[in-house]
C-alpha cells in the first residue's frame, strides 16, 4: 500500500472525532450502562469496522481488505482476553460501576498512543531487518505455549507495574474517590484520585498485552496504515464490550486455550514466511528456504475464525454442564 499523509491525517482526525464524541456522552452521564446499550454500541463500532473494511477493498482490493478483517479479528479476540484483567483491576480499586466507563476510555485512548509508538517501531523495524520475523514468531509461539499452561488462571495476570508502585509512592492520593475527577480538595490540599492510579493501570497494562497483539497483527499484515487501524477499531469497541460480556467472560473458560492456537498459529506463520525470505548467511547459504509456504491470508482467517469459534462453543457448553451440576448437588 503507499498511504499518502492526506489519508493518514484523515483516518487519525476521523477516529480522533469518534473517540471525543464517545468521550462527551459519558462526561456528560456517568452511568452503568445496560444491556440493550452496550449492545447498540457494540454493534455501531463492529459496523464501523466492517464498513471501514468495505472502503478498502473499493479502493485497495480484496487482498488489503482480507488483511484488514484478519487483523481486526485477531486484534479484537485478544483484546477480549484483556477484559478479564480489566474486570480484575475495576474490582481491586474498587471502582464504582456508573465510573468504570470512564475510565475504561480514558484508558483505551492512553494505550491507543502508546501502541501507536510500539507500531510505528514494529514497522521501522521491519523495513530495515527481515531477520525480525524470526524474533516475532519465536516470541508468539513462546506466548502461546505460557498461555495454554496458564489456563484460564486470569487472576495471577495482573502484577501492578513499576509505574503504578512510583504513581502511589510519589504522588499524593487521596483515600476515597470524588465521582469521576482526577484531583479533589483535601484538607486545603489538592489531590489525585485513586480514580487516576486506576486509569494508569488499564492503559499500562494493556500495553503489556500489545507486546503480544503487536507482533501478532505482524504476522498478517507488513502494512503500518492496516496494523493501526485495525488496533484502533478492535480498541474502540472494547469498553461497551467489557460491559456486554459481563458475567458470560467468566464462561469463557477456554478462551485462553483458543488464543493459544491462534498466536502459535501466527507464530509458526511468520516463521515460515522469514524462511522463505531467508536472507541470513548462516541460513541455507543466506537463500530463501524452497519448502517454506507463504500461508495465504484466506487460510490464517479461516484458521482464526474456526479457533475462536470452538473455543467459545466448547466453553459455554463446559459452563452450562458444570452448572446444572451445581444445581442438581444443591438440590440434593
Amino acid at each position: 500500500m503507499n498511504v499518502s499523509g492526506l489519508v493518514w491525517a484523515a483516518t487519525l482526525i476521523a477516529l480522533t472525532a469518534v473517540l471525543l464524541v464517545d468521550l462527551f456522552i459519558i462526561g456528560r452521564r456517568p452511568h452503568e450502562p445496560s444491556v440493550r446499550e452496550s449492545s447498540l454500541w457494540v454493534a455501531f463500532y463492529v459496523g464501523l469496522a466492517l464498513l471501514f473494511g468495505v472502503g478498502l477493498w473499493l479502493t485497495a482490493g480484496g487482498s488489503v481488505a482480507g488483511q484488514f478483517y484478519t487483523g481486526w479479528l485477531t486484534e479484537y479476540s485478544l483484546s477480549v482476553d484483556n477484559l478479564f484483567v480489566f474486570m480484575i483491576i475495576m474490582a481491586r480499586f474498587a471502582v464504582p460501576r456508573q465510573y468504570q466507563q470512564k475510565v475504561l476510555l480514558v484508558g483505551i485512548v492512553l494505550a491507543l498512543v502508546m501502541r501507536g509508538g510500539f507500531i510505528a517501531a514494529g514497522a521501522a523495524l521491519i523495513s530495515q531487518f527481515s531477520w525480525v520475523f524470526y524474533i516475532f514468531g519465536a516470541f508468539l509461539v513462546y506466548t502461546a505455549v505460557n498461555l495454554a499452561r496458564q489456563g484460564d488462571s486470569a487472576e495471577d495476570e495482573f502484577q501492578e507495574n513499576v509505574l503504578i508502585r512510583w504513581s502511589r509512592r510519589a504522588l499524593p492520593i487521596s483515600q476515597g474517590y470524588d465521582g469521576a475527577r482526577l484531583t479533589a480538595r483535601k484538607d486545603d490540599r489538592r489531590m489525585f484520585t485513586p480514580m487516576l492510579i486506576v486509569m494508569i493501570a488499564i492503559g499500562t497494562t494493556d500495553l503489556i498485552f500489545a507486546l503480544d497483539s503487536i507482533p501478532a497483527i505482524f504476522g498478517i499484515t507488513h502494512e503500518p496504515y492496516l496494523v493501526f487501524t485495525a488496533n484502533v477499531f478492535a480498541l474502540m469497541g472494547l469498553r461497551q464490550l467489557y460491559f456486554l460480556l459481563g458475567g458470560l467472560l467468566n464462561r469463557l473458560i477456554y478462551l485462553s486455550y483458543g488464543l493459544a492456537v491462534v498466536l502459535g498459529f501466527i507464530g509458526v506463520k511468520l516463521i515460515l514466511e522469514a524462511l522463505a525470505d531467508n536472507n541470513l548467511f548462516f541460513l541455507n547459504g543466506g537463500e530463501p528456504v524452497g519448502w517454506a509456504p507463504h500461508i495465504p491470508i484466506w487460510l490464517s482467517l479461516l484458521v482464526i475464525v474456526a479457533t475462536l469459534a470452538v473455543a467459545t462453543v466448547v466453553s459455554l457448553v463446559k459452563s452450562a454442564r458444570d452448572r446444572r451440576r451445581d444445581l442438581a448437588r444443591v438440590g440434593g
